[in-house]
């Protein structure tokens, strides 16, 4: 080979490194772990917005009754069924005594014979008494003639003897008596018990309401306590609903709410807020409000499924941006602003949440700022970046 042939196949060669060469770092500046990191930006813009929290609920009743009888028996009819409608007072069910009937006639002849008792022992402190005031006549006379010394002392001690049998008749007959009385009253309380556990057995309905739950049928055996039947009062009903906590910031109760129904998703109902339950949900981390229609709506069922918009200020403007935009940092909550083409990690204050996502600046930005709302990749200070108007795959 020529001297000139090899210089010239070696230049080449080296001429192809170089082109390699820079090449790969073209490739590797530009897709690269050295490539600039792509993010997209918004500009802080002044606008208004309008607090409000969403969640989800379920209709419940505010007030409901467990209908049941406060004693163990046989259902022996059920006069409801669900889905009716009942006034205050009327039959539900009944209840078969089973014992309680053989329970009152023995407790009746058991309260007759007292009764009877009591006169017996009316008629002995009576006899008792009479007998008392008979030896106390006797005891006095013979203490007269004693003083007299008409008869012996041993006469007036007898007759004495006599007035202390009396005294202690009367009191073991009044004794007798207190306690004839006290067995009449007992058995008389025992009486109206039974006669009331019996009355228990006609389970009436406590106010006007709906039919919700039948839990028992005629046959079957309920004891003291179990519900037969569940009632609830169509004019209570509520929506039970669940808000994040971390949005939660101003709810307070008699704020203004809209509801949408499951059934019914093209009607808004108004309502508000009625109450807040002091206890939140720590594993779902939601609170929980009670939001109580305006009006009621008609055919409305216990357990559908609700949305529930609570209002939770007036309107306010001022510096808005996206969510995505706010950074949890060690130093706080900030987001990235372009300096110099350069992010720049910015502290801020934030206000009140829209429903859209967008959050209230007060501190730390001013309109006009240029802030980075998704990026390809974490930011530090000072990172090289290329603003783009979307990035590709799931931003950061």
């Amino acid at each position: 080979m020529k001297p000139s042939q090899f210089i010239s196949r070696k230049f080449g060669l080296w001429l192809f490194a170089v082109v390699l060469l820079l090449g790969f770092g073209v490739v590797v500046a530009r897709s690269g772990p050295l490539s600039p990191i792509q993010v997209t930006t918004l500009r802080v813009e002044a606008g208004s917005l309008s607090p409000a929290i969403f969640g989800i609920g379920t209709v419940e009743a505010r007030r409901s009754y467990l209908i049941g009888p406060t004693a163990a028996g046989r259902v022996k009819a059920v006069h409801v069924d669900v889905g009716e409608t009942v006034k205050a007072g009327q039959l539900l069910a009944e209840i078969d005594p089973v014992d309680l009937d053989e329970r009152l006639r023995s407790t009746e002849a058991a309260y007759a014979r007292a009764a009877s008792a009591v006169t017996a022992a009316e008629a002995q402190r009576k006899d008792a008494l009479a007998r008392r005031q008979l030896a106390e006549l006797n005891a006095k006379r013979y203490r007269d003639l004693g003083g007299k010394n008409f008869v012996s002392t041993s006469a007036v001690e007898g007759k004495q003897q006599e007035l202390d049998s009396a005294q202690a008749a009367v009191e073991a007959s009044e004794a007798n008596l207190q306690g004839a009385r006290q067995d009449q009253l007992r058995l008389k309380a025992d009486q109206e018990g039974i006669r009331q556990q019996r009355g228990n057995l006609r389970l009436l309905a406590p106010r006007d309401g709906l039919v919700t739950s039948r839990d028992a049928e005629p046959g079957s055996t309920v004891i003291a306590g179990q519900a037969a039947l569940r009632l609830v009062e169509p004019d209570s009903l509520w929506v039970k609903a669940r808000l994040d906590q971390g949005r939660s910031r101003g709810l307070a109760v008699g704020q203004m709410a809209d509801i949408v129904l499951r059934s019914n998703a093209s009607t808004h109902y108004p309502g508000k807020v009625a109450r807040i339950e002091p206890v939140s949900d720590s594993v779902t981390e939601e609170r929980v409000a009670q939001i109580a229609f305006e009006r009621i709506p008609e055919g409305l069922s216990v357990g559908e499924m609700t949305e529930v918009t609570v209002k939770t200020g007036a309107t306010q403007s001022g510096l808005l941006l996206p969510n995505a935009a706010i950074k949890q940092m060690p130093q706080g909550r900030g987001v990235w602003k372009l300096k110099d083409g350069k992010p720049r990690l910015i502290l801020v204050k934030l206000g009140d949440t829209g429903l859209d996502g967008t959050v209230q600046i007060l501190e730390g930005l001013a309109a006009g700022d240029e802030v980075v709302i998704h990026s390809e990749r974490e930011l530090n200070e000072g990172t090289r970046i290329k603003v783009v108007s979307q990035i590709v795959g799931k931003p950061k």
